[in-house]
């Protein structure tokens, strides 16, 4: 097992780690929308979704991997009102269509619209 750990991405705000690589897969922590350098988060879903996007590509690509190896995604929403537009950026960057749950949360961390998953080949 190989943890994966990068700046490009925001760093784990608990007892974990931003990803695994085990066995050619690797499996991502779930990834909110902060912007690693500045800590911020954006206002609003679509920005919400990209932010989250990049953070998990800048992991997958931490781990020699990238959005076309991805084949299941859990995506966690606050507000299921927010799907049609968290769909809108999410196709943007998951083009291969992986299998996905998404789900809508009570709350998620620091207050966000969103989280995102993924387990890809490496």
């Amino acid at each position: 097992m190989e943890i994966i750990s990068t700046d490009k991405a925001p760093g784990a705000i608990g007892p974990y780690s931003q990803a695994f690589k085990v066995n050619g897969m690797v499996y991502t922590s779930g990834q909110i929308p902060v912007n690693p350098a500045s800590g911020t988060v954006p206002d609003g879903i679509a920005a919400q979704a990209e932010q989250s996007c990049k953070n998990v590509g800048a992991i997958l690509e931490a781990a020699g991997s990238e959005f076309s190896k991805v084949f299941k995604t859990t995506c966690f929403l606050a507000d299921m009102g927010d799907f049609a537009a968290f769909n809108e950026v999410y196709a943007k960057f998951f083009t291969s269509k992986p299998a996905r749950s998404c789900v809508a949360v009570k709350t998620l961390p620091k207050g966000v619209l969103c989280e995102i998953e993924a387990i890809a080949l490496a």
